[in-house]
């Protein structure tokens, strides 16, 4: 009788070669599907490694090209920021790494799908919500969530007894009391020697951007176009590097912000669980293109729509962070969003300057600006006299508030806020 399948999201590391182990002990067919989202490690080495573990079969699948193009740049067509300062990498590759997991899963005629997420963090909800709307019929193994693998696996050092036992290949070091998050979007850094909010994180914490205080000491120029709200190609001012192509603009962008500090990032935020975790990120290129974005914005978007944008983006933010990509609240916004980046053309000029992202200069065939309406030197067909009956009818409700406080209580402006 043939085993029942279980796919396996597998990186290598301790936890999911374990995981791995115990799922075959179970009786089960195990197939590893690696995910590569830009992260830097030797995928033939994880594919051998996860062989030699026990997997009958090992995907290695490169995600790349789609994390960009289907998750990066609709997340920044609608300027995702949680808790207005993180850049949701985790939260944006997360979905793309489950979608493909079902596919994998329904393509070899898989009963099951399992994760190595914790019950603490994020990354469970964000594995497993997908897995419910793309591929309900998939039973999922959480096994940090099951009673009899959390009694086998009370701490890390069972972990490693088990991996030696079974001739699991483990680099078990204090190099990196820490752990890490790699994808194309950035780093993340948290636990271990973090968890104390009031420590600074040490130098070597950062590995993909320079040190503020280390980088160059003059300007890169930059210049990037967009295109209905996309970016359409990066310019590099100083030396002439021209870039197209969704991916190897980002790549690229990652490139010259990591040269010159940009995108590092220290706070405390609120896990869709209820738990509050310090992370470190590191976003180079994410930084340098949301501010670009956010700009071209400004010149070709309608005041209104911008400002009905705006309060929806916080919970676009949201729902990224608490991974509800696949959902009937997405699709909606998403449509609202695609909808705001039409005729968003242009070109937006910057400089990148020790950790800093400044913009300085834009253009767009599409420009809303007109600057002899704005100027303060010239009339530019705007009659200032207009501007009397516009601040008489925006007034009628503010003298009425008035009357009915006076009616209330003797008149004294200090105590209208009271």
């Amino acid at each position: 009788m043939a085993k029942e399948k279980v796919v396996l999201a597998y990186s290598g590391g301790l936890d999911t070669s374990v995981i791995l182990k115990w799922l075959q002990e179970k009786g089960l067919d195990v197939i590893a599907y690696v995910a590569d989202v830009g992260q830097e490690d030797d995928f033939e080495a994880v594919r051998a490694k996860a062989l030699a573990t026990g997997a009958s079969k090992v995907y290695v699948e490169d995600l790349k090209e789609e994390l960009v193009t289907g998750y990066v740049l609709p997340a920044m067509r609608g300027n995702a920021i949680y808790e207005g300062r993180y850049l949701l990498g985790t939260a944006l590759a997360r979905p793309l790494i489950a979608k493909r997991h079902v596919e994998i899963a329904e393509a070899e005629g898989a009963t099951y799908v399992s994760h190595g997420a914790t019950g603490k963090g994020n990354d469970q909800v964000r594995f497993e919500f997908t897995y419910a709307a793309l591929g309900p019929q998939l039973k999922v193994i959480s096994p940090w969530k099951d009673p009899e693998y959390l009694a086998q696996f009370k701490g890390r050092s069972d972990m490693i007894a088990y991996a030696e036992k079974h001739g699991i290949p483990i680099k078990a070091s204090l190099k990196k009391p820490y752990s890490e998050d790699d994808n194309l979007i950035h780093i993340s850094h948290e636990a271990g020697i973090l968890e104390e909010p009031e420590f600074r994180a040490p130098e070597h914490v950062y590995s993909k951007t320079t040190s503020p205080q280390a980088a160059p000491d003059k300007e890169t120029t930059l210049e990037i176009t967009f295109r209905d709200g996309d970016p359409a190609k990066v310019v590099n001012l100083d030396d002439g590097t021209e870039v197209e192509g969704a991916l190897a603009m980002f790549q690229y962008l990652n490139k010259v912000g990591a040269e010159n500090g940009i995108g590092r990032l220290d706070m405390v935020e609120n896990r869709f669980i209820g738990i509050k975790s310090r992370g470190v990120y590191e976003s180079p290129g994410a930084t340098i293109l949301w501010q670009a974005h956010r700009d071209i914005e400004g010149i070709a978007m309608d005041k209104e729509v911008m400002h009905i944008r705006d309060m929806l983006t916080p919970k676009f933010a949201e729902l990224i962070y608490n991974g509800m990509w696949f959902s009937p609240e997405m699709d909606f916004l998403m449509a609202a969003f695609n909808k705001s980046q039409e005729a968003i053309d242009g070109t937006v000029k910057l400089a990148l300057y020790k950790g800093n992202v400044l913009t300085i200069g834009r253009s767009s065939p599409t420009s809303l600006y007109d600057r002899d309406l704005s100027s303060m030197e010239i009339e530019g067909g705007f009659d200032q006299m207009d501007s009397k009956g516009f601040i008489r009818i925006h007034s009628i409700r503010l003298k009425a508030h008035a009357l009915v406080l006076r009616k209330k209580q003797p008149y004294d402006w200090r105590k209208l806020r009271n």
